[in-house]
């Protein structure tokens, strides 16, 4: 799969589990988000998407940028960053310190099947 299939999958996620305006934006300039929803609950999303080998994680620097623009620049109330592979210790620690969801390849698992919860749950 492609990124760009991978931030297409992640939208399909999104809509199959309620949510709406669904937005894939990422690219060039796309300012760390690559996919923009409302939940169900009505709150506005940010989807970072990061699809990375088993051998590459997702760093500190990354959910920096992210926390860095989700609020102030795309003015959304949550951010997730979701990968295929997993985060630094670093990056976790960033992710629970500011309240940015990390999803990694486990949980991106579960979501996808339907056995785990979506982002924003």
């Amino acid at each position: 799969m492609t990124p760009k299939a991978f931030e297409h999958a992640l939208a399909d996620l999104c809509r199959r589990d309620g949510c709406t305006k669904v937005k894939v934006v990422g690219g060039a300039g796309d300012l760390a988000a690559d996919v923009l929803a409302t939940t169900p609950a009505g709150q506005r999303i940010l989807i970072q998407a990061k699809r990375y080998g088993p051998r590459t994680f997702v760093g500190s620097q990354d959910v920096q940028k992210v926390n860095g623009t989700y609020r102030d620049v795309h003015h959304c109330d949550l951010a997730a960053v979701v990968t295929t592979s997993s985060f630094t210790k670093a990056a976790a620690a960033f992710c629970a310190q500011v309240g940015i969801r990390a999803v990694d390849q486990r949980a991106l698992a579960l979501w996808a099947d339907g056995r785990g919860g979506a982002p924003w749950v």
